[in-house]
C-alpha cells in the first residue's frame, strides 16, 4: 500500500490535522506538533488529544501513516552549549507531544555546524543529542531527514546519516526520511533511470532500507548538486515526473508516509490524485 499525503496545517488545534488531510484525499499526513517558529507552546488539552486520536481512527490514519516534523529552530548539532541545551529540550518536548498523540515517528533535520566545528564533530553532537532524548522517552522513532547541504547543514550525504545512526544506541528508534528535492540538490541523480537505480542501491548499501521510515515528495527548482533547498510542484521542476512515477511503482516505498511539501497547497489534492494514477 502506498500512503501519499501532504504536510497539513494545525490551525485551530492539532486535532484539525487529520481532518485537513482527509479533505484532500490523503492516506498519510505530516504536521508540526506546535508552531514551528516558536521554542515553546502551551500543552495540549485532554480534549485536543482525544479528538486528534478519534479523527485519526475515523479517517483511517494509523501511526505508520503520520510523519510529524519538529521545529525549524532546533539544531541538535549546535556547537555552543546553551543553544544546544535549548534545542535538546525543545526536541524532547516534541517527542513527548508525539507520545501524547499516540504517534510513533518524529522527523527532523539533523543539524548544522554553523561553521564553528568540523563536520565530524557536529555529527557526533547530533548523535549524542538523539541518545539523550531517546533515553528520556519511550516509543517515538527519531527520523533523520536528509538535507540539500545548504550552508553548514549536515546530513546531505548518505554517509553522514550512516555516521549518526552508527552512534545511536537504540537502533530500533532511529530512522530516515528521504526528501526527493534534497536528494537531487545534494548531488544524487534520481532524475535519470540509471541514476535512480544507482542512488537507491547506494542508499541500501550505506544505510539500508530497513531504516527508511518516510519520504517527502517534492520536485526541485534548482539543478542537480546545487545544494539549494527550493521545492517545486510535482513534475514542474528539474526532476520532472518520471522519478515520482518510479517511486509509486517501486515496492520498496510501500507502507511508509509519502508526504508532499510542494509550494501550492491548493494543488495537493490534484497532486495526490496524480501520484495514485501511477
Amino acid at each position: 500500500m502506498k500512503y501519499v499525503g501532504a504536510h497539513v496545517k494545525i490551525t485551530g488545534g492539532v486535532e484539525n490535522a487529520p481532518l485537513n488531510a482527509h479533505q484532500i484525499g490523503a492516506r498519510a499526513f505530516a504536521l508540526f506538533t506546535k508552531n514551528q517558529r516558536q521554542w515553546t507552546a502551551a500543552p495540549y488539552s485532554a480534549d485536543s488529544i482525544e479528538l486528534f486520536r478519534q479523527r485519526c481512527r475515523e479517517y483511517g490514519f494509523g501511526p505508520q501513516q503520520i510523519l510529524p516534523h519538529d521545529s525549524y529552530l532546533i539544531n541538535l548539532g549546535n556547537p555552543e552549549t546553551a543553544p544546544l541545551e535549548k534545542s535538546r529540550l525543545a526536541f524532547l518536548d516534541e517527542m513527548m507531544r508525539c507520545e501524547q498523540l499516540g504517534l510513533k515517528l518524529l522527523n527532523f533535520h539533523p543539524g548544522s555546524s554553523l561553521k564553528k566545528v568540523s563536520d565530524e564533530a557536529c555529527l557526533k553532537i547530533i548523535a549524542e543529542s538523539i541518545n539523550i532524548v531517546l533515553d528520556k522517552t519511550r516509543s517515538v522513532c527519531a527520523v533523520i531527514e536528509n538535507t540539500a547541504g545548504q550552508g553548514s547543514n549536515l546530513g546531505y550525504t548518505f554517509e553522514q546519516i550512516a555516521y549518526i545512526i552508527e552512534r545511536v544506541e537504540d537502533k530500533e528508534r532511529i530512522g530516515v526520511c528521504l526528501d526527493t528535492c534534497h536528494t537531487f540538490a545534494a548531488g544524487y541523480d534520481i532524475k535519470s533511470e540509471q541514476g535512480f537505480t544507482e542512488t537507491f542501491e547506494h542508499f541500501d548499501k550505506v544505510i539500508g532500507f530497513s531504516y527508511l521510515k518516510g519520504m517527502h515528495l517534492n520536485d526541485s527548482k534548482k539543478e542537480l548538486g546545487a545544494h539549494v533547498d527550493r521545492h517545486e510542484e510535482i513534475g514542474k521542476g528539474e526532476l520532472g515526473i518520471e522519478p515520482f512515477r518510479r517511486i509509486m511503482q517501486d515496492p520498496r516505498f510501500e507502507n511508509i508516509p509519502l508526504i508532499l511539501e510542494t509550494p501550492d497547497e491548493q494543488k495537493w489534492q490534484e497532486e495526490i490524485a496524480l501520484l495514485y494514477k501511477f
